[in-house]
């Protein structure tokens, strides 16, 4: 029997299903866009209905928050998402009935992390943050996801504010927080600021290095609460060339040599899986791993 691993990347703007074999090749990927609960988990469906005889688990990776506490009895819900028609959707429950295999749920945060971390010799201590449409993080701590009665929600922490911001009266997108990360550095804080879609604007804008500083104190948020040995950045944001670099001085003057870190060169850094694929690779090793 062929043994194949389905992921689920569910995400607030699109969802991608991948199915991969045992050496975790992608077979086939499709994306659609997220639209209604019962559209998007229709066209899931079946998608992974037409490998059911070889699929042996798979894995989904999700927008959020969500319930990933296995006894609760929302396990597997989206839960207060600002996502429109999305709030209190059972994921899990609705695409798990229609097959006879056993299934991983976490953030699709996580899913990057666990992906990134695979491909990196040694590393063990990772944190995966994506600097998008929304922010998100994942962390692994000695190969362990971290969290306790729920996931992290490092995208929602606050940030002190960049003096541009103060000057102008900024506090953010975020529905839920005013100068929160998600609010001040997300793709539509760009937008908001500039009035121009943030992949149109000039790389000597000084709006990137607002950006900058926000996504610098994530780093070193990061390195204080974690200690990992890398962090990765990626998202739509981060794939501006100039960003990183940005970043690495801004963690630098912030940080001021308070803790010991590798070099930034080495330690801050954007995605080593080609084509956003760090999310697939995470979840084709989590559903063999539940599979097992």
């Amino acid at each position: 029997m062929t043994k194949l691993y389905g992921s689920l990347e569910a995400g607030g703007t699109k969802f991608i299903c991948a199915v991969g074999n045992e050496d975790f090749e992608v077979i086939e990927k499709v994306q659609f866009p997220t639209n209604t609960p019962a559209e998007t988990i229709e066209e899931t469906v079946a998608f992974f209905k037409k490998f059911e005889q070889d699929l042996t688990g798979i894995a989904i990776g999700s927008f959020g928050p969500i319930d990933i506490d296995l006894d609760s009895p929302t396990y597997g819900y989206i839960t207060s998402t600002p996502k429109p028609n999305w709030s209190n959707v059972d994921l899990l429950g609705q695409i798990a009935q229609e097959f006879n295999i056993p299934f991983y749920f976490t953030t699709d945060v996580n899913s990057s992390a666990f992906g990134e971390a695979m491909v990196r010799e040694g590393v063990d201590s990772l944190v995966y943050y994506t600097i998008g449409t929304g922010i998100g993080a994942g962390a692994i701590q000695r190969g362990e996801f971290v969290g306790g009665t729920g996931h992290t929600e490092a995208g929602h922490t606050y940030v002190a504010l960049h003096p541009y911001d103060i000057e102008h009266g900024f506090t953010g997108v975020c529905p839920f927080h005013k100068g929160c990360l998600e609010g001040l550095a997300s793709g539509p804080s760009l937008e908001a600021r500039t009035g121009i879609r943030g992949e149109l604007i000039e790389a000597d804008s000084e709006v990137w290095d607002v950006q900058a500083y926000y996504i610098a104190q994530a780093a070193i948020q990061a390195t204080l609460l974690y200690r990992p040995q890398v962090i990765v950045f990626g998202g739509g944001v981060m794939a501006q060339e100039h960003m990183v670099k940005r970043v690495h001085e801004t963690f630098e003057t912030l940080m001021n040599g308070y803790v010991p870190v590798p070099d930034l060169a080495d330690y801050i850094v954007t995605p080593a899986v080609a084509e956003n694929g760090s999310a697939t690779l995470g979840n084709f090793a989590l559903a063999k791993q539940i599979s097992q």
